[in-house]
């Protein structure tokens, strides 16, 4: 506990305070909250990851529907767990829990191993928060979580000053995690100090005035609890662009090819992309049987974490293909597929629903 800074309260007192007002004012009928198995648990934890409750919840809802069980998340073809995913992002979240249900099958007779933090943290996409998040929720026993919202809570709480991905401030927030977590009602504690960080102290507009800690906060003694957390250190995002294929047959389908299972947009399935046209022309010259360029469509931008990618769009026809390329499947726009669609793909796709090729000669 060297770490740590001196507590504002309690462990206990913190403790009553959160709760009371979670028991007035928490979020009660979320629903991974009935059941409450460590399965749907993990579920709703690795999705809220980045993603607000409100925009997981439909996603929630549909996985559980076709996964009701680990089993079957783990029996399943790993395109139709991504097709279920496409619109939530961070792809690799879908990739490591499917991958960790296949190892929970293989290594723990298909149940998640929630005995202690370590062994669950051993599984594919599951840190020390998700860990405990599941623990603490499925099982009652003491485990602590420092999610994004308790990070900010804590921060505000002590006035800590850096930006909380920094390993000194990170290990100050976890000692003081560990500190208020209690010993009895673990699902509801764990509950509640997400929703505390997520509708009360949140990260614009703080309703302090009605803060059950706002006496002993130090963020809003000094007047300024939006100062806290401190961002992380910008850096100029790097731009690089793409020339994605929308290679239709005489049918309208288009040509799509899966992803390598690592990397930008891993297992999904994608648009042909090239840096150059020089490298679009030499691909439609080898496979392509009588290409035609197309009436061309607006580049647009997507952001990545790391960079942001300059996306040009090249319609084309073609009659068809002509050699077997394994790695492609021809996809109907009217009739789609359930697959993994990167989602700047599928917003191309949705858009060849009302965008009507033009079929006059032109050579590529």
């Amino acid at each position: 506990m060297a770490d740590m800074p001196t507590p504002r309260l309690t462990a206990d007192e913190f403790c009553h305070r959160l709760l009371t007002w979670f028991d007035q004012h928490g979020r009660h009928d979320l629903p991974w909250q009935s059941p409450r198995s460590a399965y749907r648990v993990w579920v709703s934890e690795i999705m809220l990851q980045q993603t607000q409750v409100a925009t997981v919840i439909p996603y929630f809802e549909r996985f559980m529907a076709r996964f009701p069980t680990l089993e079957a998340l783990a029996h399943a073809p790993q395109d139709e767990v991504l097709h279920l995913w496409t619109g939530l992002g961070y792809y690799a979240r879908a990739r490591n829990l499917h991958k960790a249900a296949q190892l929970a099958v293989d290594e723990h007779g298909g149940e998640l191993p929630t005995e202690n933090v370590e062994t669950l943290m051993a599984l594919p996409g599951i840190g020390r928060s998700t860990a405990g998040a599941i623990i603490a929720q499925s099982t009652g026993r003491r485990a602590a979580i420092l999610d994004g919202n308790v990070k900010r809570s804590l921060t505000r709480l002590h006035a800590i000053p850096g930006w909380p991905g920094k390993p000194v401030v990170e290990r100050k927030l976890w000692a003081l995690a560990e500190y208020y977590t209690p010993s009895t009602r673990l699902a509801d504690f764990t509950q509640a100090v997400m929703d505390f960080g997520a509708t009360l102290c949140k990260r614009s507009r703080p309703d302090c005035k009605i803060c059950p800690f706002n006496d002993v906060c130090l963020a809003y003694a000094q007047g300024e609890p939006q100062r806290y957390p401190e961002s992380k250190p910008r850096k100029v995002l790097p731009t690089r662009s793409t020339i994605m294929l929308l290679l239709r047959d005489p049918e309208g389908r288009v040509w799509l090819e899966q992803r390598p299972s690592s990397g930008l947009w891993g297992g999904l399935w994608s648009l042909p992309q090239f840096e150059r046209h020089s490298e679009l022309n030499d691909w439609l010259e080898t496979h392509a049987v009588a290409p035609r360029r197309e009436p061309t469509m607006p580049a647009f931008h997507h952001t990545f974490s790391h960079f942001r990618l300059k996306i040009i769009p090249q319609p084309v026809s073609c009659a068809r293909l002509g050699e077997v390329r394994e790695s492609g499947v021809w996809y109907d726009v009217n009739k789609p597929r359930e697959l993994g669609l990167a989602a700047p793909v599928k917003a191309l796709l949705n858009q060849l629903t009302s965008f009507t090729l033009n079929l006059t000669p032109g050579h590529v």
